[in-house]
């Protein structure tokens, strides 16, 4: 199957690519919004992801992950005590997904929303015409020119 690309969001103060890139690799937890859940349990091992600093100032694309482990349950549905912790969820029939994703490497240049939004062959990126989704597909001509616009090789 063929490499499918991804954007995912986290906010710095929170879960920072320098976390990701001191722990190694994580789970992707917490997220409660269908479609990104929906967009997570699509994605493959293998999977490319730009990491993306979204409460900061300005947003910004910071790095790149890749997925390790395909969706499984969200473990901190299940978990009272827990902040992500969901009453309505069954183990039998969980709500949540999530995936695991790998540090890979971090930019030298951040490539910020505005400069996202100014770039004409992305505007049709969902990150332009949704900016809230917290998990979304990126295609492979957006994919290389952000990892351009980064000073990356496509």
């Amino acid at each position: 199957m063929a490499t499918r690309y991804w954007l995912m969001k986290s906010e710095a103060d929170v879960y920072s690519i320098d976390d990701l890139e001191s722990d190694g690799k994580t789970m992707w937890d917490g997220v409660r919004n269908y479609q990104a859940r929906n967009n997570m349990r699509e994605m493959k091992k293998g999977d490319r992801v730009l990491y993306y600093h979204s409460r900061q100032s300005p947003p910004a694309v910071v790095g790149l992950a890749t997925v390790v482990r395909e969706s499984y349950p969200d473990p901190t549905q299940f978990e009272p005590k827990n902040k992500y912790f969901d009453e309505k969820s069954d183990s039998e029939d969980p709500r949540w997904w999530l995936v695991d994703v790998a540090f890979d490497r971090k930019f030298d240049e951040p490539v910020s929303l505005h400069d996202i939004k100014d770039e004409p062959s992305l505007s049709e990126m969902v990150l332009v015409n949704n900016s809230r989704l917290s998990v979304q597909p990126v295609k492979k001509a957006e994919f290389d020119r952000v990892l351009k616009m980064a000073g990356e090789k496509a």
